[in-house]
């Protein structure tokens, strides 16, 4: 069963990913779409469940403050790029393509959670794994997104979506040979809060207004969240 749903995984990125390659004209609403999704990512997913699985062994105030981490290294690493490019051009491709590795490798860790979560029990891994399948849509869109929304063009970003699309499948694979440790689990978690809120509210949200300032972005921006909450707390209870 644990084959199945790498399998799905995979199509379900892949999916998110070419629906945002085949809109990319109204690349403002999706970014507006992905911006949601990715806050939604941190504070109804990554966040609570470092919180959950983090009290056991670490504190709360130092989980929040490797979350702050987080976002300042992904800042500092979004401000290197630009000093190293001796043109704007390269420093937006530079910084599509750290957004974009970071997405992935995210969805690498979701591949060892779902694979560390059939270790455990098979419901508790079936509840994951639905859960990583319906949100991995998101993670397809918004690594095409944020290639594009940093003048990348279609080949750049279809290269990111297959490699965002095999990162779970390969997350899987991984724990057949390895046990990542809870603690470990849980400081990686804390993280990828901080970046991803970096990415979601420093990069997608302002881009996706800059333009096209509207009513009608905003409730896309929300809807992106809900859909995460609806993927990580409905479908998973």
């Amino acid at each position: 069963m644990i084959i199945l749903f790498t399998i799905i995984t995979f199509f379900s990125t892949l999916a998110g990913g070419l629906f945002a390659l085949r809109f990319k004209d109204k690349l403002h609403l999706v970014l507006g779409f992905s911006a949601g999704a990715v806050i939604g990512t941190v504070f109804f997913e990554l966040l609570p469940e470092s919180l959950s699985l983090g009290i056991k062994y670490i504190s709360r105030d130092f989980i929040l403050v490797l979350t702050g981490v987080g976002f300042f290294i992904y800042m500092l690493l979004d401000k290197m790029s630009l000093l190293h490019s001796s043109t704007k051009d390269k420093h937006t491709h530079n910084h599509g393509d750290i957004g974009a590795g970071s997405l992935s490798l995210h969805s690498f860790f979701d591949g060892i959670a779902i694979g560390l979560s059939f270790q455990i029990s098979k419901p508790i891994g079936i509840i994951i794994a639905l859960a990583v399948i319906v949100h991995d849509f998101s993670d397809g869109l918004n690594t095409v997104s944020i290639v594009l929304k940093n003048k990348g063009d279609s080949n750049r970003a279809f290269k990111w979506l297959l490699v965002d699309s095999i990162a779970p499948v390969i997350g899987v694979v991984s724990t057949q040979f390895f046990i990542l440790s809870p603690q470990a689990f849980v400081i990686v978690l804390s993280l990828f809060s901080g970046f991803f809120l970096y990415i979601g509210a420093s990069d997608l949200l302002p881009e996706s207004q800059f333009e096209h300032p509207s009513l009608l972005t905003t409730f896309i921006t929300i809807a992106g969240a809900a859909t995460i909450y609806m993927a990580t707390h409905i479908l998973a209870t």
